[in-house]
């Protein structure tokens, strides 16, 4: 299994955004056994996603973990809220959002989300690799 831990995306700029992705990239590019690009597009929109939620909603930090599996990628993130994503109407309009956790939980195998002892949460997403 390689792995990867990228610290601290430490405030809610949208270049801590794009750092998470072009470290998400790097991390996939760096695989001794690649994956498909399209499947490899999939895991930098769901970080990119993941990242801007936990960013907007969780206390302004997180913690971006990526792991690869024989037959997925597995994307971890970590922020400061106890409260878990939901499923909310999608504003049309484009002012709130509300579309991206269900295109996480489609793009995506499984979807979990736990709470560790130090407090706040993980949103993990299992991808096809």
């Amino acid at each position: 299994m390689d792995t990867m831990s990228v610290n601290a995306i430490a405030d809610r700029s949208t270049a801590s955004i794009a750092i998470a992705r072009e470290s998400t990239r790097g991390f996939l590019d760096g695989l001794p056994r690649p994956i498909g690009a399209g499947a490899a597009d999939s895991v930098v929109l769901v970080v990119s996603e993941l990242v801007t939620n936990a960013l907007r909603h969780g206390g302004g930090t997180c913690t971006l973990d990526l792991h690869a599996h024989p037959d997925s990628i597995e994307v971890a993130v970590h922020d400061h809220s106890p409260e878990a994503p939901h499923v909310r109407t999608p504003d049309l309009t484009g002012a709130t959002g509300g579309f991206g956790w269900p295109m996480v939980n489609r793009l995506a195998r499984a979807t979990a989300v736990t709470r560790p002892a130090e407090g706040g949460k993980t949103v993990s997403a299992l991808l096809p690799r």
